[in-house]
């Protein structure tokens, strides 16, 4: 899909599908007056018929407008004129984004972007619409033999703006949205694909395509061999269950113009492309998803992708340690002792706390680069999902202002994260009286335990530990990848680029 900015009138602009807003009380915006008034007052009566209510998300579509240069007309409910908050907006952008793919319109232009939000500038309510319009026509086939039969024929959406400095600021919105989309696009595309196909060899490919994508991106990838000459233990016994070998993929994107001086930020994704728990066996309904339990390395990928359409004046290095987890008469089994990389033994009491054993590993390797900040991004605990839902992920640090970077950035892009405490008691909980460490610490605080577990690996450099277990993926009937959390680290680096 492409996006434009334009300064064409909402009135004289041709187009298969115009997008207005209407708010409660049958009050329009500037964009819905200026149309209406072109086309002989066709809005306010049709909104005295009581069809559209002006609630937030509700829509309307009118066909073929007298007057208007447009051959459908989408009025979109926006609530109260006054103090639309983000969450609304976003649901506005979302009901329009919706009718208009679900319409017959191969081209459209938005005009919800004149919406105030406060707080929120021009370039933000833009790249809002285009996240919008991303995951309206995301569509995810590449399994099945036969296409669906929907066709959705949007294939360009217009944003209108006056002046220079507006049109500045929708072109930044259009870039940062257009590259967002195209992130989270790959980052569900690698985590819908099934374990027979999305392995870690698989995952290891798509690093070296994004290599020949982007010049800024210099893929490496370490093979078991390469693992075990430096001491990674921990990882290693993770896959000595699987056929499927274990890769540790690095992708090291240089945008900053200062590539000697500045530190890179270190995205750890946690890349286990299929998890039935080892010997520690999961319940048979459900396993299925368990294929998304490399979200976290899905969403480095995403993350490293979206900075590189936008050639973000940024250094980072995207590292995704890839298994599998399965059971086999090498596997781990409950009481075994690994060795890690840094050295700190781990007794095994449950195979299924796989995810910060290879995580341990990767953590230690990433001190090479001397980071400026370390994030690990992983789907680990279902404690997570008990403690926070699919609304949040769970965030832990060692630095407690990396880590209100991090909840500025969920709130700014609509991708929240809340805050646990990662306090010497819980530590505890790990204790083993037969290694330096247990690989889980009870019942009690699980998500809490896990992160203080890889706590162990950070105390050299800065470092946050996101838990996406509740919000990578959707179950049901509408099951799939969400491409979470990369809008809300895509928004981290640009505001750390900013800083820059």
């Amino acid at each position: 899909m492409e996006f434009a900015a334009t300064t064409a009138t909402p009135g004289k602009f041709s187009s298969a599908c115009l997008i207005v807003g209407i708010y409660e009380g049958n009050k329009l915006t500037p964009s819905a007056a200026a149309a209406d008034e072109v086309c002989g007052g066709l809005i306010k009566r049709v909104l005295k018929g009581g069809d559209l209510k002006g609630k937030v998300g509700q829509t309307l579509m009118l066909q073929q407008p007298e007057g208007l240069g447009c051959q459908r007309l989408l009025l979109v409910g926006c609530g109260r004129e006054k103090g639309l908050s983000d969450r609304n907006y976003r649901k506005i952008s979302e009901a329009a984004a919706k009718a208009s793919v679900a319409s017959n319109a191969k081209d459209a232009l938005c005009t919800l972007s004149e919406l105030p939000v406060p707080e929120r500038e021009l370039d933000w309510r833009v790249r809002q619409s285009i996240e919008a319009f991303g995951q309206a026509s995301y569509r995810f086939e590449q399994m099945k033999s036969k296409k669906s039969e929907e066709k959705h024929p949007l294939h360009k959406v217009n944003f209108p703006h006056t002046g220079r400095a507006d049109g500045a600021l929708v072109k930044l919105g259009i870039l940062q949205g257009r590259a967002l989309i195209a992130g989270m696009a790959l980052s569900k595309d690698l985590a819908n694909l099934p374990g027979n196909v999305c392995t870690p060899s698989y995952l290891a490919d798509q690093a070296r395509e994004l290599g020949k994508r982007y010049k800024t991106i210099k893929s490496t990838i370490l093979d078991e061999k390469q693992m075990e000459k430096l001491g990674m233990g921990s990882l290693l016994s993770v896959s000595r269950g699987s056929r499927q070998p274990a890769r540790l993929i690095v992708m090291e994107y240089s945008g900053s113009t200062a590539k000697n001086k500045q530190k890179p930020v270190v995205l750890v994704g946690k890349g286990l492309t299929f998890d039935a728990g080892g010997i520690s066996l999961k319940p048979g309904p459900g396993m299925d998803e368990m294929k998304y339990d490399m979200c976290g390395g899905a969403s480095v990928f995403g993350t490293l992708k979206a900075i590189a359409e936008m050639e973000l004046p940024i250094n980072v290095v995207g590292v995704v340690p890839s298994s599998e987890n399965l059971p086999d008469g090498d596997a781990n089994k409950p009481g075994d002792i690994v060795t890690s990389m840094s050295g700190q033994t781990i007794e095994i009491l449950n195979t299924d706390a796989e995810g910060r054993l290879i995580l341990c590993d990767a953590l230690t390797y990433v001190k090479k680069y001397e980071p400026d900040v370390v994030i690990d991004i992983a789907t680990l605990t279902g404690a997570c999902v008990i403690a926070l839902g699919s609304h949040a992920a769970g965030l832990l640090a060692n630095n407690d202002e990396l880590a209100a970077r991090l909840l500025e950035a969920g709130q700014k892009s609509g991708d929240r994260a809340w805050q646990l405490p990662l306090w010497e008691e819980y530590d505890e909980q790990l204790k083993s009286p037969f290694a330096d460490m247990a690989n889980i610490g009870g019942k009690e605080a699980g998500t809490i335990t896990a992160a203080c577990f890889l706590s162990r690996y950070t105390k050299e450099y800065t470092w946050a530990h996101l838990d996406i277990a509740g919000t990578a993926w959707k179950s049901g009937a509408s099951k799939g990848a969400t491409g979470r959390p990369v809008p809300l680290l895509t928004q981290y680096l640009i505001d750390k680029a900013k800083g820059h």
